[in-house]
Order: C-alpha cells, then structure tokens, then sequence
C-alpha cells in the first residue's frame, strides 16, 4: 500500500482506537448532557477497535469480534454497527475524492449491551476513531461528530448525542445543536468520583422511552429548565454545592426507576454514606453515585457489587471523568 496514499501507513499497518464508558442525561440534563468515564484504577471502561491493512484481494469487509461481552453480538458481522460505521466512512471518503483502503477491523468488546454505558456509541466512536486515523485522519472533529451521531441514531432510532459526543471529546459535553455547533464541554468538579454500577440486566433504550408521558405538566418542564440552566452556571462559576443540588430528574427517573430492581435501596444507601447526588445513567439499568470521598466511594463501590449487582455481566467502578475521550492507543489489542 502507498504511503502517498495513506500517511498514517508510512509507520503502521494497524491502529487501535480507544473510545470510553459515557453517562448521559446526569439527572438534570436529559438528551442534552453527558459525561465520559474512566476508572480511577487505570483501568479502561470502554470498548477498542483494531483497523489494520489486509490484502488487496481480501473480502471488502472483515469484522472479528473478541472480548468480555462479544458473545452479545449479533453472529453475521453484517448486522454489527462496525459494518454500517464502515460503509458510512467509506461514503464520507468518497465525497472527498479519497478511496477505502482494503482493511480488517476487530472489536473488542468490553461494554454490554442496553447498559445504559454509552454501549453502542462506544462501539460507533472506537470504530470510527479508527478507521479515520488509519486513513490519515481526512475528516475533522465537525465532520466525525456528525458521523458518528448518525450511526448511533440507527441504533436508537433517532439521533441522540449525548452518548457520542462526550465518548468522542471526552469531559462532561452539553448538546447544543444551535448555530452549526453540535456540543460543547463544560468545566468539570475534578474533585467528585463518580461511582458507576452496571446490575447486569437489561433495559433497551426503546422500553425505556416508552415508559415516559407523551406530556409533562408546565411545572415540570419548568423545573427541568431552571435546574439545568443552574447547573451549567454552577459549573462555570465552581460552585460545587450548587451543582450537586441541582442533580435530580423530573423527566426520566420517577418513570424508569419502576424498570431498575433495587434502584430506590441504592439511592438511600448512597444518601446514608454522603452521597452528593444518585440518578440512572442514560436510560440505565446502570446508575451513577456522586461522592466527594475516595473511601466512601470505594465502600459504595463494594455495597453495589454486593447488593445491586445480580449476575456475573454485572460491575461496579469508582470513576473519574475521562478527559481524553477517544484516541488511537497504539497498534495491537
């Protein structure tokens, strides 16, 4: 394969993204707030694709699927998203005058699905993260942002990116979709751990929308408004107390908690052992727990992996948030 063709080649034949575990909603800012996670251990939280060159007389399209939750996956690699994450890349580089190189594309995948964990952006944004770095990086971040929204509203049925954008760019991203700008970071609490807990159930996205009014009283959207406007003042001026008190859902949680076994005991453990704020994460079953404390972290930690965690899929984490979002981490899985 060319160099000229492909700069990225002139010194590997392989790159593997890294795209990461992501929150959204946080409580106060539903569809339009979310936040990407990292576990303070160094572990990574999040799923990994390898894009690497194959011959040029391979199959057009290869996908192998490796890791804690592959056996999820659907069996004909045709029906993953890697292969409509494919296809859509190709077409972007098309419209550029650029060409698909012959690749191969492995997923490792370490997030389950219908976890409420940013699952499928994560599979979406590694992918793509991937296969555009292999190409030498031809489409920037606007382009890819977009990209990736599409892929995932395939998934959903409807374009949603507060999955992909903090997956992507990494902080806490507020979802703008105004004015050509699709989302922007916002300062972050360094000091808060965010403990996340995964039952090991499951709840679609799609049962979790259905359970939601088809209206909300004034009051309620009022409410929604006022709390998440006061959280994203209370980010940018630092204060801390403000923002943690803000951190409660009027649209989402008093509807689907109903669909989380044990969701009600966590809150008032988490409330017992200082908690800051407790919500469900994304459209769960997964749920987050805000604490100022490592140790209180660590011991919420251990009573979810003893309490709320039901089988062997299931995991808790005590996390930061991960500022980095997607990036190539090197060239083998």
């Amino acid at each position: 394969m060319s160099s000229d063709m492909n700069p990225y080649l002139e010194n590997k034949e392989s790159v593997v993204a890294y795209a990461p575990a992501s929150s959204a909603n946080l409580s106060v800012g539903f569809d339009v707030l979310g936040a990407a996670l990292a576990p303070v251990d160094g572990s990574l939280l999040g799923d990994r694709v390898q894009v690497k060159a194959a011959p040029a007389t391979a199959e057009s399209f290869a996908l192998s699927s490796v890791g804690r939750y592959a056996h999820k996956l659907p069996d004909d690699p045709k029906k993953n998203i890697l292969y409509d994450c494919w296809l859509a890349y190709g077409e972007a580089l098309a419209k550029i005058g650029r060409e698909m190189q012959p690749l191969e594309m492995v997923l490792e995948k370490n997030l389950p699905v219908g976890s409420g964990l940013g699952s499928s952006a994560c599979s979406v944004v590694a992918a793509l993260e991937g296969l555009n770095a292999f190409h030498g990086a031809p489409l920037d971040e606007h382009a890819m942002l977009l990209l990736m929204g599409e892929m995932e509203g395939r998934i959903s049925g409807s374009v949603h990116y507060d999955n992909v954008a903090p997956c992507y760019l990494g902080g806490l991203q507020l979802v703008l979709e105004e004015g050509g700008v699709i989302s922007q970071g916002i300062p972050v609490f360094e000091q808060w751990y965010w403990v996340v807990c995964y039952p090991g159930t499951v709840v679609s996205t799609a049962a979790a929308r259905a359970i939601l009014p088809a209206q909300y009283r004034r009051q309620d959207c009022l409410t929604y408004g006022r709390r998440l406007a006061a959280f994203v003042h209370a980010s940018y001026t630092g204060q801390e107390g403000l923002a943690a008190s803000v951190l409660k859902d009027v649209i989402a949680e008093p509807y689907r908690a109903a669909l989380i076994e044990g969701f009600n005991e966590v809150r008032a453990q988490a409330a017992q052992n200082g908690a800051l704020a407790t919500g469900i994460s994304g459209s769960g079953p997964s749920v987050f727990v805000v604490m100022k404390d490592l140790a209180q972290a660590e011991r919420m930690k251990d009573w979810m992996d003893a309490h709320f965690v039901q089988n062997e899929d299931g995991f808790a984490r005590v996390c930061k948030l991960d500022m980095a979002g997607a990036r190539v981490t090197g060239s083998e899985l």
